[in-house]
């Protein structure tokens, strides 16, 4: 081999080490909530429970969430991801749902880099809100699964 070639493949092997590496960096991570009226700030006279499960890829910064309920004081009329707060505090809207509010509720998106260290530091929720609680009737930090 001559140096050129040697040259070039060491060139190639440095680069597939480096992207090797990227991808051995990625990982999906796993969040629950468990929705309920105690969680919200005040806590809210309701037989309202849920969940919500959802993944976060840490390379593509990808934000999947599935969001389930039952039992509100009505129908609702809103729902949004919070922060930053950790329990028992509030916070603005992180990321609020588009189209319709009614169970299930799915969604992707992609977290900016300030989003993603709320996430990951615990300080994200969620929330339903209804016409008899117009600031959340049920509510649920994200938790990271290990």
């Amino acid at each position: 081999m001559n140096r050129l070639s040697i040259a070039v493949s060491r060139c190639a092997l440095a680069a597939g080490l480096l992207c090797t590496g990227a991808f051995a960096q990625a990982e999906t991570l796993v969040f629950v909530a468990a929705l309920n009226p105690a969680a919200e700030v005040p806590p809210k006279n309701s037989n309202g429970t849920g969940t919500v499960q959802a993944t976060f890829d840490t390379v593509s910064k990808q934000f999947h969430f599935v969001a389930t309920y039952k039992d509100l004081t009505g129908p609702a009329t809103a729902a949004h991801f919070h922060g930053p707060a950790l329990a028992g505090a509030n916070a603005g809207v992180a990321y609020g749902i588009k189209g319709s509010v009614e169970s299930p509720i799915s969604g992707d998106t992609t977290l900016t880099t300030e989003q993603a260290a709320d996430l990951l530091s615990g300080k994200w929720y969620f929330n339903v809100h209804t016409a008899a609680n117009p600031g959340g009737e049920v509510r649920g930090q994200l938790d990271r699964q290990k």
